[in-house]
This record gives structure tokens, C-alpha cells and sequence, in this order.
């Protein structure tokens, strides 16, 4: 009889280890979106007649090894640009997936906790509920970090038609509820219970056809991106500014003229926007004589009071109006990568990034509101980065006259892994959400264009030095998900879980 317990907590934490990897197999670049399935319903079956402290233990593993396959990208960075033992790399690693999985933790434990029967409420009713709210906490918390959303997995699944109706979380939600229609069904041997499973599945498939956009055709704009390949490790070397300048200078050239648009991706001019004036000024006017627009990264040290400020920026130049440095035709980024561009919790955590010896910048937040940038006649929502994985950020600075999205991206940083690929994916989603062509300039890849139904309109090979000339078309139209929001979702949130803390618990 030990015997056989011993044996099934064997295979338990193996499960918990299997299905927990699984989850990565969803995302980009493997793109197995039935695999998001299969790993929620791991971990709903691992705690199943499980008391609150094995619960709690078993979705931590099931965390790390869900954060630790999915996020190991950020060895890469750590390991070229820390300059520390490879053990210590390893343990940073393990560190970051592990306060990752502190969220599946929490929702494992308070579902055990809160609703310890085995019952359809628990499953379908408690735990999409339950992980709405942990993963909402895990993007907000210490500036938050909502990667691996498994909503995301699902952008050429057939629960896609669901984002611009309520964004990309009710697809998540959906996924836990469809996962625990298939957890009832193998642990209750209710067969009932995976055709609904099926049914939710392809219900909500014939959403994917609907389009909430109409294309401006007559409006449509040549656009060049230009994908300049500038390895990291000379990236900021102050000896390479010119000949960066340069390489970016030359494809340009052929453009001018041609592209009404040109984009560089973030801090494509690796220098301070103040020390650049002159440069800036006369390919401002270059630019304004051929009839083309320039958007670029830049970073802007801005002289204040106390000290300068310092923001990752995008700049518009060619414009009808000469450019200035105090020119408004500009986005200062919002959102900063936690540990990579701004320290949350510095009086704590700083001495921490000290002592592992890792690269720090800190730079300051621009508004949390901002107008779209204006080029060529053009309206572009803009983000730099890591924002576009916010999407609510993303939406609140969306208006119902905006032609384009944008997003530039320096993922240099992480290499060949599939970091690039999950932060393509994950801006996709945007488009689809918000109805929106989507430009997506990077200095290595992915750069591509995508359309306002989340596919992919044209795309560069990573790591080679190339324009992706593409004719984009604006589009206009509302979304549901624009003039709503998370708000309906939220409602029903909070309806299914006083119910289930009401009924699900008699």
C-alpha cells in the first residue's frame, strides 16, 4: 500500500514536470496551440483529492517547469552581457521561473482551499475565475511580467474570433474552462463533459470570420522597414555610433522618394537625441525634399531641474514641419522592462542587480496617455518593446482614427531563442484586438508587417541586414474589445465567482 502511494506521487510530480513543459509547445515558435489545453488540464487533474500543501506544491513545479522551458531565453542575455559563472546564470534562471510560478501556486492552493470537492463548479466555474485573478496579479505586480499568457497561444487557433470581442483573456478564460470540462471528463469518466469540452471549442470558431475593420484602400502607403542587424556587443560602443549611422543611412537612401514611410527599429541611432541635433536636422531635411517619413528609436536625455531624464523614444523626421528636439511628434516609452530598464523595489532589489554583476539602466517613464504619432498623413498608435504585450495600455491610448499600429524592438538581446518569436506573437494578438495593421520594425527580427486580423501580411528572415518594403493599408471600424475593454469580462468574473463561493461550495 506505501508502496503504491509512494508510486502515484512519483508519477503526480511527473505529470505536474510534463504538462507544465507542455505549455511551451503553444507558444511561438512551435505554434501546437492545443498544447495550451493539455497543459491546463494537467495541472487541474495533478490536484485533484489533493490537500491545500500538496496542491500549493505541485503547481509551483508545475510553474517553474511551464516558466523554466518557456522563458529560459533570458540565459542569453544574462549569460553575454553579465559576465558571471554559468551556474550563476542557472540560478538566475531558476529564480525568475520561480517567483513566475508563485501565481500557478497561488491558484492551485486557493482552489483546493476554497472548493476542496472534486466538482464541476470547481473545475468550470472556480478555476477560470480563480486564474483570471492570479494572472492578473502576475502582470501587475513589481511592474509585472504577463508573458506566457495562454490566450496568446491561440492567435491561429479557432478561439481567435474572441479577442476583438473581449480581448485576449477571455480566450484564456475559455481555456480553463474548456480544461476543466476535459478534467471532469477523464476523472468522472463523464464523456458528456469533453463533447461540451468540443463544443465551447468550435462554438466559438465561426468568430474567427468576422471582421470588425473595413480597409481604407484608397489610403493605402508603401512602407520600408528597414532591418539594420547591429549585433548587440557593438550596439552601444561609442566608436561604432557613426558606422552604425551609416549602415542605416545607406538602405535608406534608396528609399527616399519610394517609401512614403521608412522605419528604424528601437534605438536604432544608439546615441542621445541632444547630441545628434545636427545630424538629425540635416536628414530632416533630406527627407522633407524626397517626400518620405522617418520613424526611429532614439534615446532622449531631457535636462530637468534635478537631473537629466532619460526616456527610450521614438522620433518622427521628413515631416511638413522642420523637426526640432522640442518637437511633440514623439512617444516617450511607458511601460520599462522590469530589471532591464527600470529596478522595481530599488531600495531592495538593487544591491541584488549589483552584486549578479547585470547590466543597468535606469530610465524614466514617459505618460501613460499619449497622442499617435502623425506621419505622412498617417495616424500610428506606438510602443516600443516590451509594451506591446500590454494590452490594455495599448487600448487605452487607442483612438477611432487611427490608421496603424506600431511597435519597435530591439530583441537582439536574446539571440536565436524563441523569445523573439513569443514577443511576435504576442503583438499579433494586438492587431486582431484593435482591428489594426500592425508595422513591426526590430533590429534582428521578427520585422514584419501584420494585418488587422492578426495574420501576417509580409515578414524578413531573422539576422540578415534587409528592407521589407510592403503596400499597407489602413483600416477603420471598432472593436467590441475597443469600446469595452476587460469590463464584460470582468463582470462575468465576478458573477461565476460569487456564485461559485455562494453555490459551488454547498
Amino acid at each position: 500500500m506505501l508502496f503504491l502511494l509512494l508510486l502515484k506521487k512519483y508519477w503526480t510530480l511527473v505529470l505536474a514536470i510534463i504538462t507544465g513543459a507542455s505549455g511551451t509547445l503553444a507558444f511561438a515558435p512551435y505554434n501546437i496551440w492545443p498544447a495550451a489545453i493539455f497543459s491546463l488540464t494537467g495541472l487541474l487533474l495533478i490536484t485533484l483529492n489533493c490537500s491545500v500543501r500538496q496542491a500549493a506544491f505541485l503547481g509551483l513545479i508545475w510553474g517553474i517547469s511551464l516558466f523554466g522551458t518557456g522563458i529560459k531565453w533570458i540565459y542569453i542575455s544574462i549569460a553575454q552581457f553579465g559576465d558571471m559563472h554559468y551556474l550563476v546564470n542557472i540560478a538566475l534562471v531558476v529564480l525568475v521561473s520561480s517567483y513566475l510560478a508563485l501565481y500557478p501556486m497561488l491558484f492551485t492552493s486557493l482552489l483546493v482551499k476554497l472548493w476542496p470537492q472534486n466538482s464541476l463548479w470547481r473545475l468550470t466555474v472556480s478555476a477560470p475565475v480563480l486564474w483570471s485573478l492570479t494572472e492578473f496579479l502576475r502582470g501587475w505586480v513589481l511592474t509585472g511580467f504577463p508573458w506566457l499568457q495562454f490566450g496568446y497561444s491561440q492567435i491561429d487557433g479557432p478561439l481567435k474570433g474572441l479577442a476583438p470581442i473581449l480581448g485576449v483573456e477571455a480566450i484564456t478564460f475559455l481555456l480553463v474552462i474548456i480544461s476543466g470540462l476535459i478534467t471532469s471528463a477523464i476523472s468522472n469518466k463523464r464523456m458528456l463533459h469533453a463533447l461540451w469540452a468540443i463544443t465551447l471549442l468550435l462554438f466559438f470558431w465561426p468568430l474567427s470570420f468576422l471582421h470588425w475593420y473595413q480597409p481604407k484602400e484608397q489610403s493605402s502607403i508603401k512602407v520600408a522597414l528597414v532591418q539594420g542587424n547591429i549585433t548587440q556587443s557593438i550596439d552601444w560602443d561609442i566608436n561604432q555610433i557613426q558606422q552604425i549611422k551609416n549602415i542605416y543611412l545607406e538602405y535608406t537612401q534608396a528609399l527616399l522618394g519610394q517609401a512614403q514611410i521608412v522605419i528604424w527599429p528601437e534605438s536604432a541611432i544608439p546615441a542621445y537625441e541632444s547630441n545628434q541635433n545636427n545630424f538629425l536636422v540635416k536628414l530632416d531635411q533630406q527627407l522633407r525634399q524626397q517626400n518620405t517619413s522617418l520613424i526611429t528609436g532614439i534615446i532622449d536625455n531631457r535636462p530637468s531641474l534635478d537631473s537629466n531624464q532619460y526616456y527610450n523614444s521614438i522620433i518622427v523626421l521628413g515631416e511638413a514641419i522642420p523637426y526640432k528636439y522640442a518637437s511633440n511628434n514623439r512617444y516617450n516609452k511607458y511601460h520599462l522592462v522590469p530589471f532591464g530598464e527600470r529596478i522595481p523595489l530599488p531600495s531592495i532589489l538593487l544591491p541584488l542587480v549589483k552584486l549578479c554583476n547585470l547590466p543597468i539602466s535606469s530610465l524614466n517613464q514617459g505618460n501613460y496617455l499619449q497622442p499617435p504619432l502623425f506621419v505622412a498623413g498617417m495616424k500610428i498608435i506606438a510602443t516600443v518593446c516590451y509594451e506591446i504585450i500590454i494590452g490594455s495600455q495599448v487600448r487605452e491610448n487607442f483612438h477611432s482614427d487611427a490608421d496603424f499600429l506600431l511597435t519597435i524592438s530591439n530583441d537582439a538581446w536574446f539571440g536565436d531563442s524563441i523569445g523573439p518569436w513569443q514577443h511576435f506573437q504576442m503583438a499579433r494578438m494586438r492587431s486582431l484586438e484593435l482591428g489594426r495593421p500592425l508595422l513591426h520594425s526590430t533590429n534582428n527580427g521578427i520585422t514584419a508587417v501584420v494585418n488587422a486580423d492578426g495574420t501576417i501580411q509580409a515578414q524578413l528572415p531573422q539576422f540578415t541586414r534587409q528592407v521589407l518594403n510592403v503596400m499597407v493599408t489602413p483600416t477603420h471600424g471598432i472593436t467590441p474589445y475597443v469600446r469595452g475593454g476587460y469590463f464584460l469580462l470582468w463582470m462575468i468574473n465576478i458573477i461565476m465567482g460569487l456564485s461559485a463561493l455562494i453555490l459551488g461550495r454547498q
